[in-house]
């Protein structure tokens, strides 16, 4: 700003600009009548304050009212043409401010009224707004629009002539992926996920697993999606004398031969589409068919490293076991051929995020822009990257189903939060590289965040999965990080007692949840968005990443896995893991005769049921208390394989009130072996 006339300095200088105690007019010496609104007195030729404040369109960040003392202004006359859109530098690190002798910041006090004020920020705010880099740049797809389509009736007709095509080249080509891909004389192949298993486990399978027959003299085709090198165990697994976690069940695999076409011999417990992976029937990038055929019970299941997976031993027998093969034939036919399909995934990503991106550099309106991305993201979840496992119209029956109610949460974030952040925007490359590669981080959950090794937040998870330490405080460092980040620049823009009161209500509700008796809290990540979304509200870049990372986030858990409970029962989190519960104590059975074995039973407590013994990680005996017993019979057994080790685990049986029964923790196991000695498990 020039120098301004005035009285001169004590020095005799009379260019010098007054002190502000020489603002304020002297009321006992000036003369009477109005008194004048200080201004710069050269541009006597400007039009007034109130002419030039009523001429200009109000903005969001203006303040409400004038500003002053009494007759004499805080503000210079010029404050209110300042808008902060005309500032050419970028504002999302802006940590000091140029000098400006009207704008007022606390300085941090120990003291409350003055760590009160310092939580207040500056007067009057800095308002965020990001400034482009290369804004005709940036402008140019849009303003092209404009030149070629001038009229908003053509605009919009445009846009859903683009959503339009999106839909019908989508959903048209997910169709002919499902049903094109039939595989000779089997049809078309069975959709798996990477977890799917034809033995899930003892107690499902039920007395000598027949619930899970046929155990051999069977076939079918199967698709695998990509990423299953990634499927593991994440509760403790018991095979034979081990138990195995945090790696792939995959049991055996050795093959007489090296066969590109044909695989070794797995036990019927392993994971169909790791074992397939194992095997090299499949690729972890693309998926793969290929085809399943049961072997009924083997005996020795050997380990091998093959393509990144090392395989579990299991030297005993067990009553289903599986190989796998390329080669599909017809019926009454000889001649064979190789089965070939693939994970349609990645190509519909790629496809789609090209369409989204040319919306997001074309699309200025904020709602607009938001709604389409919304949509477009949900339904390329829920139907492609990460679907659940279905036929294609069940796909599109649980897509729709959830879409509703999902609409409505993606309406009230818009509302709240995402608005704050995307209106005004002017900074197209930037809402595209980090808003929306943000938004479609998070949407691929599973291929981005699930790789962290921290699967759960418990502290069992924590302390045995390989990497857990380490992410999790990692992922603590970085969350510590946005934390003082967008404290510092709420607390610039005047929000940050808002913020802290909103987190502290949060707070005292999470709290509330954790205090319910007989109910686990469970954060799902969907939750965690709506939790951290408000916390980004900025128009910086950083928020517009943090942002789109959220709304990614909470779209994969509503389209992939529905709106879960916060509260949950401790039963339902354990997810096949161990309740916590004793193991019933048995006796030393009695050696009949070198393979036959007796076990005689101490009475069972008046809570439980029956007892069940598991041989093998089969079930081959399970008795509940005859009415006014306290025990259940003896239970005889001769070994299946001679000169083979045996594996014997016992639980208690309890009854459902509605019908069935459920299972306490099962003892550790007990070792039989082929000498006929019989060993406890060590305490």
């Amino acid at each position: 700003m020039s120098s301004q006339p005035g009285k001169a300095s004590s020095n005799g200088d009379a260019n010098a600009t007054p002190s502000p105690e020489k603002l304020i007019p002297d009321t006992e010496s000036a003369p009477e009548g109005p008194i004048a609104p200080y201004k710069d007195f050269g541009d006597q030729d400007e039009p007034s304050q109130a002419n030039k404040q009523a001429d200009r369109p109000r903005h969001s960040y203006d303040l409400d009212g004038d500003i002053e003392l009494g007759n004499v202004p805080l503000l210079p006359a010029d404050y209110y043409d300042y808008d902060p859109r005309d500032d050419n530098s970028d504002s999302d690190f802006d940590f000091e401010d140029a000098p400006d002798p009207f704008r007022r910041d606390p300085p941090f006090s120990c003291t409350i009224p003055g760590f009160c004020a310092w939580l207040r920020g500056p007067t009057p705010p800095h308002i965020y707004h990001i400034n482009p880099w290369f804004p005709r740049l940036q402008a140019a797809p849009a303003n092209l629009i404009d030149r070629f389509v001038p009229r908003m009736g053509a605009k919009i007709g445009l846009l859903f002539l683009g959503l339009l095509f999106w839909i019908i080249v989508f959903f048209s080509t997910l169709k002919a992926s499902v049903a094109g891909q039939e595989v000779l004389g089997y049809g078309q192949p069975t959709k798996l996920s990477c977890h799917h298993r034809m033995w899930n486990n003892a107690t499902e399978c039920r007395l000598n697993g027949d619930a899970c027959q046929p155990f051999d003299d069977q076939s079918f085709a199967f698709r695998c999606p990509a990423g299953c090198a990634q499927a593991m165990l994440l509760e403790p697994y018991a095979i034979g004398e081990h138990e195995y976690n945090y790696r792939p069940l995959v049991v055996g695999g050795k093959p007489f031969r090296r066969d590109s076409a044909n695989s070794g011999i797995y036990r019927g417990d392993s994971s169909i589409c790791a074992s397939a992976l194992h095997a090299g029937m499949i690729s972890d990038s693309k998926g793969g068919c290929a085809i399943l055929r049961r072997q009924g019970a083997r005996n020795k299941f050997e380990t091998i490293t093959q393509n990144g997976i090392e395989s579990i031993e299991f030297m005993s027998y067990f009553p289903m076991s599986f190989m796998l093969t390329k080669q599909a034939s017809s019926s009454g036919s000889s001649a064979a051929k190789l089965v070939e399909c693939s994970d349609i995934r990645w190509p519909l990503f790629t496809f789609t995020v090209v369409v989204t991106i040319v919306f997001s550099m074309t699309v200025t309106s904020a709602p607009v822009f938001y709604s389409l991305m919304y949509f477009i993201v949900w339904f390329q979840v829920a139907m492609a990257s990460d679907p659940p496992t279905s036929g294609y119209y069940n796909l599109v029956q649980t897509g729709l189903g959830r879409f509703l109610p999902g609409a409505f949460v993606g309406f009230a974030m818009y509302y709240f939060c995402v608005k704050h952040t995307l209106q005004n925007l002017e900074a197209h490359l930037d809402k595209t590289i980090l808003w929306l590669g943000g938004c479609w981080v998070g949407a691929l959950n599973t291929d981005t965040f699930d790789r962290i090794p921290l699967s759960r937040l418990t502290p069992h998870d924590i302390q045995q999965q390989p990497g857990a330490l380490t992410a999790l405080l990692s992922i603590i460092g970085f969350l510590v990080f946005v934390f003082f980040l967008q404290a510092h620049c709420y607390r610039r823009q005047g929000q940050l007692l808002s913020k802290l009161r909103l987190y502290g209500f949060f707070v005292l509700v999470i709290i509330i949840l954790v205090a319910v008796p007989n109910m686990n809290l469970r954060i799902h990540h969907y939750i965690l968005a709506l939790l951290f979304l408000p916390g980004v509200t900025l128009q910086t870049r950083p928020s517009l990443l943090f942002q789109g990372i959220l709304i990614g986030l909470f779209i994969n858990g509503i389209a992939r896995w529905g709106f879960d409970s916060i509260l949950q029962t401790p039963a339902s989190l354990l997810d096949g893991g161990k309740l916590g519960t004793p193991p019933p104590t048995i006796n030393p059975p009695t050696v009949v005769e070198m393979n036959k074995l007796l076990f005689s039973f101490p009475e069972i407590p008046d809570h439980v049921d029956g007892i069940s013994v598991l041989v093998n990680d089969v079930q081959r005996f399970q008795e509940l208390k005859p009415k006014g017993a306290s025990g259940v019979s003896d239970f005889t057994w001769e070994r299946v394989k001679p000169n083979t080790e045996e594996y014997f685990r016992f639980g208690y049986v309890h009854l459902n009130a509605l019908g069935g029964v459920w299972y306490e923790d099962f003892s550790g196991p007990s070792t039989w072996k082929a000498d006929g000695n019989y060993f406890y498990p060590p305490s």
